[in-house]
């Protein structure tokens, strides 16, 4: 195993794939905890960190369908997610890159 600070907080950063490609943002961290997680120290919990917040995102996404019916609550919520989805994940590719422990609030722990 060795330490990779930098592909640690690519990770993070490759949850902003989506505001170039239009996907990615759950794929390619997925992607790459997957055949880093043996490899690089830390990269097993990062990975599993990121995929719960994503999934996690998903989940929330599919709440706020409904709510737009209820005085447009859903298209507030989508807001929040968009801004959400960009702001902690440059936060804590930041936080790694400095030797912090990242955080993702509100998260479901799908994957432990």
């Amino acid at each position: 195993m060795r330490e990779d600070k930098q592909l640690l907080v690519l990770t993070h950063l490759s949850q902003l794939a989506t505001l170039a490609l239009g996907f990615g943002s759950l794929l390619i961290p997925l992607v790459l905890w997957i055949t880093q997680k043996e490899k690089v120290i830390g990269m097993d919990n990062e990975g599993k960190k990121i995929l719960n917040f994503q999934i996690s995102l998903v989940i929330y996404c599919i709440i706020c369908v409904p709510l737009i019916l209820l005085f447009g609550l859903g298209l507030l919520g989508f807001i929040i997610l968009g801004i959400v989805s960009i702001v902690f994940p440059i936060l804590n590719a930041i936080k790694v890159s400095n030797g912090e422990s990242p955080t993702y609030p509100l998260s479901f722990n799908f994957i432990s």
